[in-house]
């Protein structure tokens, strides 16, 4: 069985780190370096860098390189502001090494699959956040504040691998303890398509849950990562016997 990945997401508003409640409500953290610095020490598998604010400015390129000066040795995702292939190639050219697009894939789906062509599919992820009400499977458009139901094109994308992954969102649990709905991770529209969990994803029941469901890939945590300095360490001991990957500070076993 492939090992699955716990992914540390930091969310930056202003240029700061940010603990986000549901893309509506925030508190500040810190230096985005500080806390990139503390997750590749303590040993996540990938760390996402979401800059919720950059649509109107574009990509936030300082403080990417300013991330990867740091001298990480996990591998790096920039989220933010990337609205052309030369913004995405940029990216990579400042030490990301994919990018995830949210904001694109409800205004020109095609320049997502240009993205794709330059990077590969693996390079590139497809933020989906998602919600169950009424009139079922919604997807938010964080930047207009409107929900809409899922496009066929990015999930027709998804399925035949011109993108490699979806975060999947649950935003309406973003930052709230214990609150993530696994009725996301079955949807009909993402059987097959490989999908990182995100969003109120503290529950170790919940988390071993998302884990066991074939097509998760990952699971990310954001603020529940930051709370004290073992925080991945203890997480992964209490996921033992999950299909987590070793740490990258472990050693693997002969």
């Amino acid at each position: 069985m492939l090992k699955k990945r716990i992914v540390g997401v930091i969310t930056i508003k202003n240029g700061w780190a940010v603990q986000s409640f549901g893309y509506g409500r925030y508190l500040p953290l810190g230096r985005p370096e500080t806390i990139a610095t503390n997750l590749d020490r303590w040993g996540v598998d990938e760390v996402l860098v979401q800059c919720i604010d950059r649509y109107e400015t574009g990509p936030d390129f300082a403080l990417l390189e300013s991330l990867c000066s740091q001298g990480l040795s996990t591998p790096l995702v920039y989220s933010g502001g990337i609205l052309t292939t030369a913004h995405a190639v940029s990216a990579i050219q400042s030490g990301a090494d994919r990018v995830c697009v949210d904001s694109l894939l409800h205004e020109a789906p095609s320049r997502v699959m240009d993205i794709s062509a330059h990077l590969g599919a693996q390079g590139v992820i497809a933020c989906l956040p998602l919600s169950i009400g009424e009139h079922g499977v919604m997807w938010l458009d964080h930047r207009m504040r409107i929900n809409r139901p899922l496009d066929p094109v990015v999930m027709a994308a998804l399925r035949e691998g011109a993108i490699s992954e979806a975060l999947v969102i649950d935003w309406k649990s973003e930052g709230i303890l214990n609150s993530f709905d696994g009725r996301l991770l079955l949807i009909e529209e993402l059987a097959g398509i490989p999908i990182i969990a995100f969003g109120g994803l503290s529950k170790v029941d919940t988390m071993r849950s998302a884990l066991s469901t074939p097509n998760v890939t990952a699971i990310a945590q954001g603020n529940f990562l930051n709370y004290r300095e073992h925080a991945v360490q203890a997480l992964r001991n209490t996921l033992a016997g999950s299909p987590i990957r070793i740490a990258h500070y472990a050693a693997s076993p002969l």
